[in-house]
C-alpha cells in the first residue's frame, strides 16, 4: 500500500515542504476515540495523540484531528506517534452538534464522494434525503444516492422511488441496491475510484457497515440481523472508521439521529436550485418566500412548478441556517464583550496598582 492509496495527493506534499514539515512523518486518521487516534501511513498504523502545543492552541473542536484528515507525526515509540499537525482539509463535512446551540460537528475530512444510504421500505424519506444532500453540497463533496434494501420491493416500486426522487432532486446519480441479493452491489463499483474518499452517510440500521462488508468481498465490519418488526437492521458502528478497499477509501459513520444545518448557504442553493432560480425574480432582494407580493417562488408554487413539500423542507431547513448564524453571531458578541471586561479589569488593576 502507498500513501496514494490513502488519497496522498500533491497539494499535500507542497503543503508539507513549504511549511518545514518535511521531517516528520504524515499519516491519515483512519479512527478516533476520545482524543486518541489510530494513524494509518505506508508502514501500517499508529496509535496517536496530539501534543500539547495543538491541544491548548485550539479554539473548538474543528481544531483537533478528525477521521480522514491528514496529519505530521513522529514515532516515540512502538507504534506509538505524536500529532504535531494537522494538514489542509480539502473538504470537512458538518453538521450542527447535538445539543450544543452553534456549534458544528465534523463527520469527516477529506472527502471526495458522499454516499448517501436511503432505505427503500418504511423509512423513505426525501425530506431527510435533502438534508444529506445539503451536507454535502456544503462541503463540496459530490453526492451519489443508493436506494438500499430494494429487494423487499418489486421492480415497479423501485422505479417509482427512482422517479420521484428525480423529480426533486437532479443531476444527482442514484444506485438501486440490496445488500441481501447484492444486486446493483456492481453497479456501485462503477462509482468508486482508487485513491477517492466516501463517506457513507445514513439513519441507522439502513446498512452501511453491511454495505462495506459487500463491496470488500470479507466481513470487515460488525453487524447484527434485521429486526422483521422494524425492518432494519440493529445499531452496530459506535465511531467513525476508515477503510481501504482496492475501489476507493470508505468511512463508515455511527449513527445520526439528527442532521441539523450549519451556515454554509451554498449547500441549500445547490440542493434546491429550482426555487435559488426563481429567488432572483422576486420583486424584493431579502425576499422570504412566504407572504410577499410578486414572489416568483411562490407564483410558481401556485402553478404547481415547484414541488409542495420540497418548498416546505427549503423552508425549513432555511430556518435551521438562520437561526445557526444567529446563534454564532450572539456567541461572538458575547465573547467580544467578555474580552472588553477583561481588558478593562486588567487596565483598572494596573492603575490602581500604582
Amino acid at each position: 500500500m502507498t500513501l496514494e492509496d490513502l488519497g496522498y495527493t500533491k497539494a499535500l506534499v507542497r503543503y508539507r515542504t513549504k511549511h518545514d514539515l518535511d521531517a516528520l512523518g504524515v499519516g491519515r486518521v483512519i479512527s478516533e476515540h476520545k482524543e486518541r487516534y489510530v494513524i494509518k501511513n505506508a508502514n501500517g498504523e499508529y496509535d496517536g495523540e496530539i501534543i500539547g502545543n495543538l491541544r491548548y492552541s485550539a479554539s473548538s473542536r474543528s481544531d483537533f484531528p478528525a477521521v480522514g484528515d491528514w496529519v505530521a507525526i513522529s514515532e516515540y515509540d512502538d507504534n506509538k506517534v505524536l500529532i504535531h499537525a494537522i494538514l489542509p482539509r480539502k473538504t470537512s463535512i458538518e453538521r450542527q452538534a447535538v445539543g450544543k446551540q452553534g456549534e458544528k460537528q465534523i463527520i469527516a475530512t477529506n472527502i471526495d464522494y458522499g454516499l448517501i444510504l436511503q432505505a427503500v421500505n418504511r423509512d423513505f424519506n426525501i425530506n431527510r434525503l435533502e438534508r444529506y444532500l445539503t451536507l454535502c453540497l456544503s462541503a463540496k463533496v459530490k453526492p451519489i444516492i443508493v436506494l438500499i434494501k430494494i429487494d423487499l420491493i418489486d421492480d415497479a416500486q423501485i422505479r417509482e422511488l427512482v422517479d420521484s426522487l428525480q423529480e426533486r432532486i437532479k443531476n444527482v446519480p442514484i444506485v438501486p441496491l440490496s445488500n441481501a441479493s447484492q444486486k446493483g452491489i456492481e453497479t456501485l463499483n462503477a462509482h468508486l475510484r482508487k485513491g477517492k474518499t466516501y463517506c457513507l452517510l445514513g439513519s441507522s440500521g439502513v446498512g452501511k457497515s453491511t454495505l462495506i462488508n459487500n463491496l470488500m468481498g470479507m466481513e470487515v465490519m460488525a453487524t447484527k440481523e434485521i429486526s422483521e418488526r422494524i425492518d432494519r437492521g440493529k445499531h452496530t458502528t459506535t465511531h467513525r472508521e476508515l477503510i481501504i478497499t482496492e475501489n476507493g477509501i470508505l468511512i463508515d459513520n455511527p449513527r445520526m439521529r439528527e442532521v441539523g444545518i450549519t451556515d454554509a448557504p451554498d449547500g441549500l442553493d445547490m440542493t434546491f436550485e429550482a426555487i435559488t432560480e426563481l429567488a432572483v425574480q422576486c420583486k424584493f432582494s431579502d425576499c422570504t418566500h412566504t407572504n410577499e407580493m410578486d414572489c416568483a417562488v411562490l407564483e410558481a408554487l401556485d402553478k404547481g412548478e415547484i414541488n409542495t413539500s420540497s418548498y416546505d423542507n427549503y423552508l425549513r431547513m432555511e430556518r435551521e441556517k438562520q437561526h445557526f448564524e444567529l446563534t454564532i453571531a450572539e456567541k461572538r458578541k458575547k465573547d467580544k464583550d467578555f474580552g472588553k471586561m477583561v481588558k478593562e479589569f486588567k487596565n483598572r488593576k494596573n492603575r490602581n496598582r500604582y
